[in-house]
């Protein structure tokens, strides 16, 4: 089992930055992906941006280069710089961990809203 803990979510006008933390503890193995998700009302889960333990990222085109995904592999974290925020960008954010098998695990997610 992998658990996931997000912080950093809050309130912020248009234009604005944010950074999300997520730390994972559990039976952590190398060779994961990690990343981050989002969930508007009423919209389906999205990808946000993913990162392999080597580092190699992708991301959302409606995010490039706005937000950055970076990762700790010694702290086992990820994290995600989100800059420019738009009020689209608003939407619960939910930590992702995938494990070299194929395990997928969730965080309980963190509220980011953006004021126009």
């Amino acid at each position: 089992q992998v658990q996931l803990v997000e912080s950093g979510g809050g309130l912020v006008q248009a234009g604005g930055s944010l950074r999300l933390s997520c730390a994972a503890s559990g039976s952590i193995f190398r060779g994961n992906t990690m990343g981050w998700y989002r969930q508007a009302p009423g919209k389906q889960r999205d990808l946000v941006a993913l990162m392999a333990v080597d580092g190699s990222a992708n991301y959302a085109d409606s995010v490039k280069g706005r937000f950055t995904i970076s990762r700790d592999n010694a702290k086992d974290a990820v994290y995600l710089q989100m800059t420019s925020l738009k009020p689209e960008d608003t939407a619960v954010y939910y930590c992702y961990y995938r494990s070299t098998w194929g395990s997928t695990y969730w965080g309980q997610g963190t509220q980011v809203t953006v004021s126009s």
